[in-house]
């Protein structure tokens, strides 16, 4: 596995516990039934989803290298992981990046 890789990861977990850390600590006083909240919470999945998006349909980098049913089924594989694992984060991401790697290998 390439370390810009690794770097990538470490990077991207960082920066996505630090700002949940920091959401942590000013939440105190918002109510999570509130209609603003509610919209934050559907701004950020959809995010998600766009950014899941177009690493699938328009990859830059090396994942230019890979086939659309690479990444499709690095995405379905992490779907399956982090459900399997409770909707923990980290086995998904991890597991995720030795995938692509075997798949990137074997095909």
């Amino acid at each position: 596995m390439s370390v810009s890789i690794i770097y990538a990861i470490l990077v991207t977990s960082a920066a996505t516990f630090l700002s949940r850390f920091l959401g942590a600590i000013s939440s105190e006083g918002i109510k999570e039934t509130s209609k603003l909240f509610k919209w934050f919470n559907c701004l950020a999945y959809a995010t998600l989803a766009a950014l899941i998006a177009r690493t699938i349909i328009f990859p830059v980098g090396v994942l230019v290298e890979t086939s659309y049913i690479d990444r499709s089924l690095v995405v379905i594989f992490s779907l399956i992981i982090f459900f399997a694992f409770k909707k923990n984060y980290v086995y998904p991401t991890v597991l995720s990046a030795v995938f692509l790697s075997i798949l990137s290998i074997l095909f």
